[in-house]
């Protein structure tokens, strides 16, 4: 059994049905192979379900609201996730920065207010390529500042460093680099540190042998069920 750890997130794709087709097929094919790598999925907020695992899977909000229930027109809070027993939440991925304008001052709101629901929070940081052209102390400034305001050494805290560069664009940041900027994570949280970043069956064995990494954020690669067994199966050999 690997301690790695192995997060699908769908972002806008799956419907309610192919999620459930999705979770039942993973279950089954972790329970067949004997595969016990923790394992979390982030459907959209339409496929959320309590769904049972023989495996543990554990399903995730990709978003949701610092609110029991209230008045903000498309938003989740606490009602609808307690409803599927929902207790892990991803919280500054840079999609929601980068696109929907999402603040610092507003993530670490969000962050504090998930933090005394006791709920689990991958936590995501990462720098655009301007940045990293930079250099490196340019790139630990920006993913220090991404965590202005967040307890990082919460106990239920899973941190994930994503470069922004590397998100869907099939490229993919070195080991070297990886390890580098892990190095520079490691510094100022000890928690699990994920990396994300057009992770794949043909590199995840190599940048989860990366010092530091603890495991991997997994967004297009993770759509597909067969290549999400794929890269399963290679980390559990480890």
């Amino acid at each position: 059994m690997s301690s790695k750890i192995v997060a699908a997130n769908f972002k806008t794709n799956h419907t309610r049905r192919s999620t459930a087709e999705y979770v039942a097929s993973l279950d089954r094919f972790m329970a067949e192979n004997g595969i016990g790598t923790p394992v979390y999925i982030f459907p959209p907020a339409t496929a959320l379900e309590n769904f049972e695992t023989e495996s543990g899977i554990r399903i995730g909000a990709q978003n949701a609201y610092p609110t029991v229930k209230g008045s903000f027109t498309g938003e989740i809070g606490l009602q609808q996730l307690g409803e599927f027993g929902i207790d892990t939440v991803l919280i500054g991925h840079s999609e929601r920065r980068h696109i929907l304008g999402e603040s610092q001052e507003f993530i670490a709101k969000k962050f504090a207010w998930f933090k005394e629901q006791g709920f689990t929070i991958f936590y995501c940081i990462g720098e655009p390529l301007e940045v990293r052209e930079a250099g490196e102390e340019a790139v630990r400034r920006y993913l220090v500042e991404q965590c202005e305001g967040i307890d990082t050494s919460y106990e239920n805290l899973i941190m994930a460093y994503e470069p922004v560069w590397a998100i869907g664009t099939g490229k993919t940041a070195t080991p070297e680099l990886i390890e580098k900027t892990h190095s520079i994570v490691k510094a100022f949280s000890e928690r699990p540190l994920l990396y994300g970043g057009s992770v794949k069956p043909s590199n995840i064995a190599e940048i989860l042998a990366v010092p530091g990494c603890d495991g991997a954020l997994i967004g297009t690669a993770s759509w597909d069920i067969s290549s999400m067994q794929s890269m399963l199966e290679i980390v559990n050999s480890e």
